[in-house]
């Protein structure tokens, strides 16, 4: 998935080791990345969006799992949230094959990506497990719900093997289970959103819940002098360019938090906020004004604040 992962584990079952569970893990995740990865050309769902023919294509559970949770986020944030937008993240120079652009793309080079796109594109069945597309054209990337799901998975993992107590960091989409080693709730920090900048903004307690962040400060280029997120608008094919700078959300999912806070941030600062309060989700935002950086934490969030 293009990232480390760390697993932290307060007490090992009886006659378990380290070594098994590393090993486990290690082969759970490169599982993973085989079916849901758009960055290994024989990954599942880059044969999905090799496919021209619109009929089904049977495919993992996890895939289906994966499209369903995405269907859903995409329609409660009114299309903020689109896992067929991979069109248009290739076209400004993100994703696979990411390369450095010397002009914004055209404003027909962005029409005919978005008829590319489209979540009304794309049909999933959970049994039996499978997907299809309704153009030929349209091509899916998972980037903004797989590494949440594979926290949840590697989580149900540590859990069925009776670890009561652990931490599951996937790039910063983070599940805790149980208290740390002092006894004490999991902290975790979320980073002040500037760019270069490893500095901790606040630090939240985490306990048997999950914490997704989604930022436009560490994956970006700058064009014309004119600093272009890696976060796609779909709504409009282009980087957004509000002044929110940082989502944060927690949920018992961590797949539904990392989509969440994709969504959330594509939607800025007033409408995320406001859908945020309207759906009672846990979320902290942060917002780039002239003064300095702005909070803006909805009750759910504040009460994980120490």
């Amino acid at each position: 998935m293009g990232t480390q992962y760390v697993v932290k584990i307060v007490d090992f079952p009886q006659g378990d080791s380290a070594v098994r569970l590393r090993r486990a893990v290690d082969e759970r995740l490169a599982e993973l990345e085989g079916l849901l990865s758009n960055y290994d050309p024989d990954s599942d769902v880059s044969r999905f969006n090799d496919t021209k023919d619109g009929q089904w294509m049977n495919l993992s559970g996890e895939i289906a799992e994966v499209a369903g949770e995405s269907a859903r986020i995409g329609e409660l944030t009114g299309g903020a949230f689109d896992v067929t937008c991979s069109p248009l993240v290739s076209l400004w120079g993100f994703g696979p094959g990411r390369r450095a652009l010397t002009r914004a793309p055209t404003d027909e080079q962005i029409a005919e990506a978005m008829a590319a796109a489209g979540v009304d594109r794309i049909e999933y069945r959970l049994d039996p497990p499978a997907l299809r597309k309704t153009s030929p054209e349209v091509r899916i990337d998972l980037s903004g719900v797989a590494k949440g799901y594979a926290v949840d998975q590697i989580a149900l993992m540590l859990r069925s093997a009776g670890i009561a107590s652990f931490l599951v960091d996937i790039g910063g989409e983070v599940r805790a289970q149980g208290v740390n080693p002092e006894g004490q709730p999991w902290r975790i920090g979320i980073e002040v959103p500037l760019p270069g900048v490893r500095s901790i903004h606040r630090v939240v307690n985490l306990a048997d819940t999950a914490l997704a962040t989604s930022g436009d400060y560490r994956n970006y280029f700058v064009q014309e002098g004119k600093r272009r997120s890696h976060i796609i608008d779909p709504r409009t094919g282009r980087p957004i360019e509000h002044r929110l700078t940082s989502v944060s959300v927690m949920h018992p999912s961590c797949a539904r938090a990392d989509a969440l806070a994709t969504g959330l941030m594509v939607l800025g600062p007033d409408d995320g906020y406001r859908l945020a309060l309207e759906q009672k989700l846990a979320v902290l935002m942060i917002v780039d004004t002239d003064s300095g950086f702005d909070e803006r934490m909805t009750p759910e969030f504040s009460a994980a604040c120490p």
